[in-house]
């Protein structure tokens, strides 16, 4: 039986409705569910499809993974770790991170974990979704998708990759039995993951490839260990790492004084990417293969202390010719040289410009989410709702990615405006919560003039660009301005159905009531 089918079967009153039902066990995915507990709704489910959480800090586990956001910002505002090791975490701490909380918040007991969600399908008599996994249908009031934007990891699209004879797998799918010990490896793409996987490759007994199509800007990351005197400050006096958290968000927010409302100040910062290239790289031909063609910012800005200075070790190689082919036991490049390699690692990142849902979501009139998303570009209000899919919620959704800060401070913001939403639905005993067309219209028309103008409408090939030409993937503002305009929701932005069906009538006491429920 096909998704289709199941979704138009067995309309009949489910024994069982959810007041909610999350997908995904990353940072969203729990963030949301503590929200939806401290608002006293227990009556809901979280549907993970692998065994444990921690979404992309589970699932990437390559050498030398770690953030390139300063573990004090990289946490929930709501639990502070004073035991971070470093100033960057590691994959292994922050997942260690995601576990804590999750047993802390009492959020694993509401975990069904092994559970895929297939598709989600709106009932817009009764106002709630069917929601299909692989081996059961739930249903409930409401949907919040927290998969987040790096979860669907992304292979190349190079001639012959399906026939090549030797071992391959995509950086996010690392294989940790696999002996490197004198193999020829090619490591494909030079973005976020690939300048932290090559130092490691570089150390090992192998002789490693690296094939760049497009030349990063690297800056130095200010990493350290965290003194043991620092954590017992931190244990000790709370107000002390709240501080420097703070610092370290107003350090980086005024980044989006060059990104986004000035981007000819970055051609300043700029040169701190070029001396660092002079200063780290003797060879004049290695100096000019990874010295970008466009301006720092356009694509995503990298750090690492190590990246130039492997590229430099005998056992590494950066080809820059782009890849013509790949053959049963070989690349070929465009100058017809065959690369002879035992292994390929594509590190070319996720889907993210497409921000297609994982899943189908079917809502009013049996419109298909991905269906509208892949013919305009992914499109929504603040990120998190989108017309004609009522009483569903994206976290993590289009254009809430940053280019400057911590993805965290997005996702408590999404998540307290959904949970905003999520409690009116049900305590007002609402059918349906739909965001008006022409308030996501006026909102999405906002952002793209602000995107316009920023440093991201320069044309580098970047993945925050939808095939048609749209950022669908970032946000072009400072960080607080997001917060404030996901603090309360405006009634006026949405149709709303009583539970008889009727068009909900606000009044101005309502927003009033909206703004107070927000501070306290």
């Amino acid at each position: 039986m096909s998704l289709r089918e199941v979704e138009n079967s067995s309309w009949t009153k489910p024994d069982k409705i959810y007041d909610c039902i999350v997908s995904g066990t990353g940072f969203a995915g729990i963030c949301m569910a503590k929200k939806l507990l401290d608002s006293k709704i227990e009556n809901f489910l979280v549907l993970e499809k692998e065994n444990s959480v921690g979404g992309t800090w589970r699932d990437n586990t390559y050498p030398g993974a770690a953030c390139d956001v300063q573990s004090h910002l990289y946490s929930f505002s709501f639990e502070p770790n004073p035991n971070w090791s470093r100033m960057f975490g590691l994959q292994k701490e922050i997942l260690e991170y995601l576990n804590h909380c999750t047993d802390k918040f009492q959020i694993r007991e509401k975990i069904k974990f092994n559970t895929t969600v297939l598709g989600i399908y709106f009932n817009e008599s009764e106002g709630y979704y069917k929601v299909v996994t692989g081996d059961k249908i739930y249903f409930s009031k409401t949907f919040v998708s927290a998969t987040g934007g790096l979860s669907r990891p992304k292979l190349p699209e190079i001639k012959g990759i399906e026939n090549f004879k030797g071992k391959l797998f995509h950086s996010a799918k690392w294989d940790h039995s696999y002996d490197f010990k004198g193999k020829k490896v090619a490591l494909i793409g030079t973005g976020a993951s690939s300048i932290q996987i090559l130092p490691e490759l570089a150390k090992l007994n192998s002789n490693v490839k690296l094939f760049q199509r497009t030349a990063p800007w690297i800056i130095p990351k200010p990493d350290r260990e965290i003194t043991e005197q620092e954590k017992s400050i931190y244990r000790a006096f709370p107000l002390a790492q709240q501080a420097v958290r703070e610092s370290i968000y107003w350090s980086l927010e005024y980044r989006v004084t060059g990104l986004v409302i000035n981007p000819s100040l970055m051609k300043i910062f700029q040169k701190n990417g070029e001396d660092y290239i002079n200063e780290t790289i003797s060879d004049p031909i290695i100096r000019k293969k990874v010295t970008p063609n466009y301006t720092i910012g356009c694509k995503r800005i990298l750090m690492s202390n190590e990246y130039y200075q492997s590229l430099q070790k005998q056992n590494v190689n950066l080809i820059t010719e782009k890849i013509s082919e790949i053959k049963e036991k070989s690349i070929m490049t465009e100058d017809g040289i065959e690369h002879e390699v035992d292994l390929i690692i594509p590190a070319t990142g996720f889907e993210t410009s497409e921000a297609l849902s994982p899943f189908e979501v079917v809502g009013e009139h049996g419109k298909s989410l991905n269906e509208i998303w892949l013919k305009n570009g992914a499109e929504a209000y603040l990120g998190s709702v989108v017309n004609g899919f009522p009483n569903f919620f994206l976290i993590v959704g289009p254009n809430t990615g940053l280019g400057h800060s911590s993805m965290v401070l997005m996702i408590e913001a999404q998540v307290k405006y959904a949970t905003q939403c999520i409690k009116s639905i049900l305590s007002k005993n609402w059918k349906s919560m739909n965001i008006k067309l022409e308030s996501q219209f006026r909102y999405n028309l906002e952002i793209s003039k602000k995107l316009s103008t920023s440093i991201w409408a320069e044309s580098c090939n970047s993945w925050y660009i939808h095939r048609n030409g749209k950022n669908t993937t970032l946000w072009p503002g400072f960080t607080f301005e997001f917060a404030n305009k996901t603090k309360t929701f405006d009634y006026d932005d949405f149709e709303i159905k009583t539970g008889n069906g009727e068009i909900y009538k606000s009044n101005v006491f309502d927003n009033i009531g909206n703004l107070v429920g927000s501070i306290f």
